[in-house]
């Protein structure tokens, strides 16, 4: 009986050495220009459905009341809270421009090499932004990202607010100030499930389903 040893096939490896191009983004540093990017929203339609019903609800009552409603800002993108975020950080020199973490799709060069050109250039997005007056840096992740959230102005010369709440009942508020900042016009809101920022004055305009 004889036996036959299988065939074997001597392999040679093959190096592909095809030169591959990798585009990397060029950053664009930072400024004003900037804050036309990754634009956000003042619009009502643009928040939650459940979250955008109380908001139009609460908004119509101050109006009909006789309160003056000024929104700036419902849905905010992710890009753009960054953006905002890191601006006001080193504006407030909080961080130092080089030492800012990387976005990705957001190709922001934050370091000019110089700290006052850096400083100046960030300065200069927190205004056009309209957080001049903001006393705590935008989060990355908030109530706005999340289409959760309302920055609004409201004010009223009336001695005496009558607003109907969300159960049908009459509310006189004739406390001050009269502003969004009114404790009174806080428990109004929260009957309509619109509820205001729950740390103080930091964030004026702010409100939210859950305070946050």
């Amino acid at each position: 009986m004889t036996s036959t040893s299988p065939k074997q096939t001597r392999l040679t490896p093959i190096s592909d050495v095809t030169a591959v191009s990798v585009s990397i983004p060029e950053r664009t540093v930072s400024g004003r220009e900037w804050v036309s990017r990754f634009p956000g929203s003042s619009s009502i339609a643009d928040l939650d459905s459940s979250f955008g019903a109380a908001v139009a609800s609460f908004i119509a009552a101050l109006r009909t009341a006789g309160a003056r409603v000024v929104v700036s800002a419902t849905y905010r993108p992710s890009e753009r809270a960054y953006l905002m975020h890191w601006a006001w950080k080193i504006k407030h020199k909080k961080v130092s421009p080089a030492k800012v973490p990387h976005r990705a799709g957001v190709d922001i060069e934050w370091d000019h090499q110089d700290d006052e050109a850096s400083i100046a250039a960030a300065s200069a997005m927190v205004d056009a932004y309209g957080m001049s007056s903001l006393k705590i840096a935008p989060a990355l992740r908030s109530r706005h990202t999340e289409r959760k959230a309302i920055d609004m102005t409201i004010s009223w010369s009336l001695k005496e607010l009558v607003i109907v709440d969300a159960f049908d009942a009459k509310v006189k508020i004739a406390s001050l100030p009269r502003t969004g900042m009114n404790a009174e016009l806080h428990t109004v809101g929260l009957s309509y499930g619109v509820i205001k920022f729950l740390r103080g004055a930091v964030d004026k305009p702010h409100w939210s389903s859950d305070g946050a």
